[in-house]
């Protein structure tokens, strides 16, 4: 458990009632099973009323029970082993039809972006993207998948960018030792949180480049080294990660920086076309299959 939520629970442990300390307690022992408990669950389980659950979550210092709800899981998600994310995954997909939960999921994940993110921090990002000299793109392990995703795209509008290779952790630094003040990082990063991510990071703001992290909040390791934060929401608890809302922003990111030279991408993508239809690059309707 973090020293911050037990610093707020040591705070006014002594001025609780009997049954806010039996919850104060049961959480400190249980609090990645506590995280995605309902109220009613948490104080089924403890043995007190659903009222005293969302008493205690006030006293504490919450505004109600899911803004401490919500605490608890942007501070476990980044802890789960993939063991407990299983577990807690077999306690929220129940029944059989995985396909209506995972992808409900996945649809509550994007609304909760679009409604979350921040339009300055994203305006910016584009302007700074825009006037870069260059733009390195970080992402580890699951998240390289996004970054990949993003270099493949922003290729098409730029020759300036750089795809930092990950599978080497002792090799980052040598792809990276050139960023300056003039540079924009874009670092994508959701739980488990990679320490590679985060020492690629330092070394980037100790250089001066401009830093868009894209992650799931401001607990997340790499927000404090943000120029621009741009939250994208995930589903993290359970084994495979649900990354749907991180490539939503990011391809969002990537359509308002093709709008802002316009005219450039169109003449790009005439010429691509030419060379593709030249090439044979893509099958046409006419074409005979093997």
């Amino acid at each position: 458990m973090s020293e911050n939520f037990q610093a707020k629970i040591d705070a006014v442990y002594g001025s609780l009632s009997k049954g806010n300390r039996k919850i104060a307690d049961y959480i400190k022992e249980n609090y990645e099973k506590a995280s995605f408990m309902t109220a009613a669950g948490l104080g089924e389980a403890v043995g007190v009323s659903e009222s005293t659950v969302v008493r205690f979550a006030a006293n504490i210092g919450f505004k109600g029970y899911p803004e401490l709800q919500k605490y608890l899981q942007e501070m476990v998600k980044s802890q789960l082993t993939s063991v407990q994310r299983m577990d807690v995954a077999a306690s929220r997909f129940d029944g059989d039809d995985f396909i209506d939960t995972a992808l409900s999921a996945d649809i509550e994940m994007i609304k909760a972006t679009r409604d979350g993110v921040s339009r300055e921090a994203f305006s910016k990002s584009v302007d700074a993207i825009n006037s870069a000299k260059k733009i390195y793109i970080l992402g580890v392990r699951s998240s390289a998948s996004v970054a990949s995703f993003a270099a493949f795209y922003l290729r098409f509008l730029y020759d300036n960018v750089v795809l930092i290779d990950t599978s080497a952790a002792s090799e980052l630094f040598e792809q990276m030792f050139r960023i300056g003040s003039e540079d924009v990082c874009i670092a994508i990063s959701f739980p488990r949180y990679s320490n590679q991510t985060v020492n690629a990071l330092s070394f980037a703001k100790d250089r001066g480049a401009t830093i868009i992290s894209v992650t799931d909040g401001e607990m997340s390791p790499i927000a404090p080294f943000a120029t621009h934060l741009l939250v994208a929401k995930s589903n993290m608890v359970s084994l495979v990660d649900s990354l749907v809302a991180p490539f939503s922003l990011v391809s969002a990111l990537i359509a308002a920086s093709a709008r802002k030279k316009h005219k450039d991408v169109y003449n790009d993508f005439k010429k691509l076309e030419m060379i593709w239809d030249k090439y044979h690059v893509y099958r046409t309707g006419g074409e005979d299959g093997e």
